[in-house]
C-alpha cells in the first residue's frame, strides 16, 4: 500500500471512531440529565417553577414568559410564549425554557376549564381563576407595576416559587 492510501484508511477509520466517540458521549447520563424535559421553546437555559396554591387538579396551569420591556408585559401579543402544564392540586411544579440568561417576568393562572385564556369576571374584569406573577408581588388592588415581576434568570437550572390568588 502506498503512503497516500495508507493515509486516507487512516483517516477514515479516525473519522469512524470520532463518529463513534460521539456517539458513546451523547448518550451518557450526564449528558441527558444537561437537558431537561421542559416545557416551552426549547433552549440552553431553564427555570424549575413551583405554582403553590392550587385550589385542584381540574384544567392546566398556564405559565406566560415576558422579555424585559414593560411595554409589552401583560398586553395582547406582547407575551414571547405561552406554555401550559396539567394542574396538580397543592403544588404544580415544572421547568419552563427561557430563550437565554436574561431577565424576564413570568404570569402564571389556573386555566381551570382548559378554554385557553384568563376568565374574567365581573363590570371590572377581575379574574375569576387562579393567578400570580413572579417574586410574588401584592395584587389586591390591581395588577403588579412591571418592575415588581422582573426575574434575573442569569443561568440554567435556578428554581422560583410563585403562589397562586384566587378571586
Amino acid at each position: 500500500m502506498t503512503f497516500p492510501m495508507c493515509k486516507a484508511v487512516l483517516m477514515r477509520a479516525f473519522a469512524a471512531m470520532t463518529i463513534a466517540l460521539v456517539g458513546l458521549v451523547a448518550t451518557t447520563p450526564a449528558v441527558q440529565a444537561a437537558t431537561p424535559n421542559c416545557i416551552g421553546r426549547a433552549s440552553d437555559t431553564w427555570i424549575y417553577i413551583s405554582v403553590d396554591g392550587v385550589r385542584n387538579a381540574n384544567g392546566q396551569i398556564a405559565a406566560t414568559l415576558y422579555a424585559d420591556d414593560s411595554s409589552r408585559f401583560l398586553v395582547k401579543n406582547g407575551s414571547l410564549y405561552v406554555a401550559r402544564t396539567p394542574a396538580v392540586a397543592g403544588v404544580t411544579r415544572f421547568c419552563l425554557f427561557v430563550p437565554h440568561p436574561a431577565v424576564y417576568a413570568i404570569a402564571i393562572y389556573h386555566d381551570e376549564d382548559n378554554s385557553g385564556t384568563i376568565n374574567r369576571g365581573g363590570l371590572l374584569g377581575i379574574p375569576t381563576e387562579g393567578f400570580g406573577f413572579s417574586n410574588n408581588p401584592p395584587t389586591i388592588a390591581s395588577l403588579p407595576a412591571f418592575r415588581s415581576v422582573r426575574l434575573n434568570v442569569s443561568k440554567p437550572n435556578l428554581a422560583t416559587t410563585i403562589h397562586l390568588s384566587y378571586p
